[in-house]
């Protein structure tokens, strides 16, 4: 009678290239059991898969670049429910040790799908988030490229000809582009030339402001519609939310907590003590978009929310100086940030003041000066500008206290 052998764990790598993926198998004891090569295309996907699952069954997959070469076959592995990690490429000098090929990063893939249990999960990449990744992608090309238009309209007028210089010598950045967009160049027969290029210059940093502003339409209506908790946190604006979004991804539960969120975003604090001095210093790793991200929101709270101010002034009685501030200012805001990535956050509702306001025959003025406020700042609250729950549930509860009793 023939003894059937039963199916034992492995681990496969796998190194990712732009036309090709090279996968390998070992066993639960690290032995190489085999390797070989597939096309990125969806039946290289399917083989590759098959190929893996002929050697027993899989505990988990390590790739080598989830978020780019590696995107397509991540989202097949685990659209089948199989484990997949990202593997870090190793640095430069153990590379040098063991020599690089193809198959010795697929095996070092492995190894570390073997022995490392805490690797990062990679992004899904198949919802709302990486629709916002590819507009934001997008929006941050048109930026540079609209900046680099002006820098260059404004540097050529500084060598034009007197005429020309002398005419847009004193006007704002918005009217030189509008006025030489629409220059007639008839006038100025001499210097056709040059009027054609200050035009064309013109015409192109209008036409890409025209494409950031439908690229921003859309960016917020997407993030509003993913976490609109988070959208409405004071200080998050729309491209603020949209790389947060980014940074932690479609499956955001793949942070395991707010300290690796920190740490993701270089905010965690890095030990700086030496002798009788006990302090702490800046992260600088980390996703660093989203450290901008989290630095913007820090500083619009400090200019603009009293509870921001007051805990600032607190930490400087401390004698902290104002890197150490925001550096405590951005970890606490990351905490925050988490919570509202990670959890269904409700928000509380304002579209229906300003109809409830109207209905009772109440005018901004008087609601303003009831809660001794900017009449901009009623209005903003109505709107979904600003949010302040505080404010929105007072005015709620005087705007019923005012309607007629039934």
């Amino acid at each position: 009678m023939t003894n059937i052998a039963e199916p034992c764990d492995i681990y496969a790598g796998v190194d990712t290239h732009a036309d090709t993926h090279h996968a390998a198998v070992i066993d639960q004891n690290g032995k190489h059991l085999a390797d070989a090569q597939f096309p990125t295309t969806p039946a290289g996907y399917v083989a590759l898969t098959a190929f893996i699952l002929m050697y027993g069954i899989l505990v988990r997959v390590g790739i080598e670049g989830t978020s780019s070469y590696g995107a397509g076959l991540t989202r097949h592995l685990t659209s089948f429910g199989h484990h997949v990690i990202e593997v870090i490429r190793p640095n430069r000098q153990l590379r040098r040790m063991s020599g690089k090929s193809d198959p010795i990063d697929a095996y070092a893939a492995a190894k570390t799908a073997l022995t490392e249990t805490k690797q990062p999960t990679p992004k899904s990449g198949d919802g709302t988030v990486e629709q916002i990744r590819y507009l934001f992608a997008a929006r941050r090309s048109a930026i540079k490229a609209r900046t680099a238009a002006q820098v260059q309209l404004k540097s050529l007028l500084v060598t034009a000809p007197s005429l020309l210089r002398e005419r847009f010598r004193n006007v704002t950045d918005a009217a030189l582009v509008a006025d030489l967009a629409d220059f007639d160049i008839r006038p100025y027969p001499e210097h056709q030339g040059i009027v054609i290029a200050l035009r064309a210059l013109a015409r192109r940093h209008r036409y890409i402001s025209t494409e950031i502003h439908t690229l921003d339409q859309e960016l917020e209506t997407l993030t509003k519609h993913t976490n609109p908790a988070l959208t409405a946190a004071h200080g998050v604006g729309t491209v603020t939310a949209a790389q947060l979004l980014i940074t932690a991804g479609d499956n955001s539960d793949r942070l395991r907590s707010e300290a690796a969120f920190a740490a993701l975003c270089g905010v965690s604090p890095i030990p700086a003590s030496s002798g009788k001095t006990t302090r702490h210093r800046l992260n600088r790793g980390g996703d660093r978009h989203a450290n901008s991200a989290l630095h913007r929101i820090a500083l619009v709270r400090m200019s603009h929310e009293p509870r921001t101010r007051a805990y600032v002034e607190k930490k400087r009685a401390e004698g902290r100086n104002n890197k150490e501030i925001i550096r405590c200012l951005k970890r606490a805001i990351a905490r925050e940030v988490f919570t509202l990535l990670t959890k269904n956050v409700e928000v509380p509702r304002v579209d229906d003041l300003r109809p409830f306001r109207q209905a009772l025959g109440i005018t901004l003025q008087q609601v303003a000066e009831h809660f001794n406020v900017w009449l901009t700042k009623i209005s903003r609250l109505e709107r979904g500008l600003t949010r302040d729950d505080q404010l929105a549930q007072a005015y709620r509860e005087w705007l019923e206290t005012s309607a007629p009793k039934s």
